[in-house]
């Protein structure tokens, strides 16, 4: 088995720059969203600064002698140490610049990734706010990640709430997310992977235009990764494009199918052209190479 993936990302039609970054990095089956917040463009830094900061740490674990900045917790895999480790270290590089520098004061992202492994034939997901992982197998899409949001939080402690009562909760108010506190908490799973089976990743900027049905319609519309991107894309700026919004589509594959360029906006060695991208100021950390990082939008949340 293998992964192939494709990702698009789009400033949508009401806002003036786009402050969603993703991740493609093929050489270690990784793939990242993450949907920043905070004004005067610290969304952008955010959202960029743990894109970047989770391939760094990916990329540096790949040395035998390399010494882990976080307890290794040995009821978890390695695989799940490491993304869970990658998100850690990504919140404290946020928390470490907002301290530091006025203008990004209080900024901070969502996130969710997700690391295929080949060899166990599982696909391993971590999340931290709303942006969402989506399993597409069989006909069928499943919701793989729970929103860190108030109206869920509000739910979980008080399931028998009315419809009446639920309206009146605030829907764009997350309750978990990068660069809030020292410490993160990361929601982490394993999902034995199929061969046909696609992984949607998103910001709220997609799940929020289009229902569940419609990703589902537009995974199946194509063998194509980039086309299903570009549909996704389009179809939720159709709906009104409130927000920006981002896609990566992930499928997994027998190592007998053969793969073309058209199959991934980034092969290994390739950086993908960034969509919506803003000018971000004092990030100098340059675009790793065989990765595709690109970077929300005016804050659309509290």
């Amino acid at each position: 088995m293998r992964a192939v993936a494709a990702g698009v990302t789009d400033v949508g039609l009401q806002r003036d720059h786009n402050e969603d970054s993703f991740a493609i990095l093929d050489d270690h089956t990784l793939y990242i969203v993450a949907d920043g917040m905070g004004g005067h463009r610290a969304g952008d830094v955010a959202s960029k600064l743990a894109t970047e900061a989770i391939v760094d740490f990916f990329r540096a674990t790949a040395a035998e002698d390399f010494t882990w900045p976080f307890h290794f917790d040995s009821r978890l895999s390695e695989e799940e140490n490491r993304l869970l480790t990658g998100i850690k270290i990504a919140n404290r590089q946020i928390v470490e610049r907002s301290a530091r520098s006025r203008e990004h004061h209080g900024m901070g992202t969502t996130v969710v990734g997700c690391l295929f492994s080949s060899r166990k034939k599982k696909m391993y997901i971590g999340h931290v706010g709303d942006s969402r992982a989506y399993r597409v197998r069989d006909g069928q899409i499943k919701q793989m990640t729970r929103d860190h949001s108030l109206v869920n939080d509000y739910l979980l402690a008080m399931p028998e709430l009315t419809e009446e009562q639920r309206s009146e909760l605030p829907k764009n108010v997350i309750t978990r997310a990068l660069g809030m506190q020292e410490h993160v908490a990361v929601d982490l799973q394993a999902d034995d992977a199929q061969v046909g089976d696609a992984y949607v990743l998103c910001s709220d900027g997609l799940s929020g235009m289009i229902d569940d049905d419609e990703i589902l319609d537009l995974v199946q519309s194509s063998a194509e990764l980039s086309d299903v991107c570009k549909k996704l894309i389009a179809l939720a700026n159709e709906h009104g494009g409130e927000d920006n919004v981002t896609a990566v589509v992930v499928r997994i594959e027998s190592n007998g199918e053969n793969v073309g360029l058209s199959d991934t906006l980034a092969a290994p060695g390739m950086v993908a052209p960034r969509v919506g991208q803003a000018s971000i100021p004092d990030v100098t950390a340059d675009t790793p190479p065989a990765a595709v990082v690109a970077p929300k939008a005016e804050p659309g949340r509290s």
